[in-house]
């Protein structure tokens, strides 16, 4: 019988072990293992955004990514309402683009996916604003989508 009891509590501590695991939201790097690389971050409001996609690269046409908040712990906070535009200046006679991307909540608060789609390749600046529980925020950081 006490072998049995043994058993049972190695294999709780094995499945707390791998529940807890470099893959997982509750380990603190978890996040960035489910949203892919980092395209690029900047400092909107008190928090850090950071767009990331698997590949670690924004391209032109239609894209899909992660948007997630994170505060000066490198945690990522729930912010509410956000929303994400891409926007290009007028050059020349191309006319002042905006690409608005969809957010949608995920499992993990403070991580959003996101759809756009991106017109061009190019720089162009990553426009967010966020609103909630975590306070307020607006703010851009220049950004480059690729072919």
């Amino acid at each position: 019988m006490m072998k049995i009891i043994a058993t049972l509590g190695v294999v709780a501590v094995l499945l707390a072990a791998a529940a807890c695991g470099p893959g997982s939201a509750g380990s603190g790097g978890g996040a960035a293992a489910e949203t892919g690389k980092e395209i690029k971050s900047g400092k909107v409001g008190s928090l850090t955004v950071i767009i990331s996609n698997e590949e670690g690269v924004l391209k032109q046409g239609d894209e899909e990514f992660f948007v997630t908040f994170k505060d000066a712990a490198g945690k990522p906070v729930d912010v509410g309402a956000a929303s994400l535009n891409f926007y290009m200046p007028a050059m020349g006679t191309m006319p002042v683009m905006n690409d608005p991307a969809t957010l949608t909540t995920t499992a993990t608060p403070g991580v959003y996916s996101a759809k756009a789609k991106i017109e061009m390749a190019g720089e162009w600046q990553a426009q967010v604003a966020y609103e909630g529980s975590a306070g307020s925020g607006k703010g851009s950081f220049p950004v480059t989508a690729q072919h």
